[in-house]
């Protein structure tokens, strides 16, 4: 698995309350899914969910790209 050195995420935006939360959806058996990735093709298949997202919210959502690495802690078993 190559190293992952960006993250692309999808994220709603309330310019009402300048509020902003990652967006995520369900996938039909109990999970929510977040709605981020590490690849372009990622974030492509993603945007047709985001979209419906965005007309039943009726809320903005936007796709950041993060790419500064920072490692804050390791945990072993």
């Amino acid at each position: 698995m190559p190293r992952i050195d960006e993250m692309y995420v999808f994220i709603s935006y309330d310019k009402d309350d300048n509020d902003e939360g990652i967006c995520a959806f369900h996938s039909g058996d109990g999970v929510w899914i977040p709605m981020v990735g590490a690849d372009i093709a990622r974030v492509e298949s993603l945007k047709p969910i985001a979209k419906q997202i965005a007309s039943i919210t009726c809320k903005k959502i936007k796709i950041c790209k993060f790419s500064t690495r920072e490692v804050i802690e390791e945990i072993e078993a």
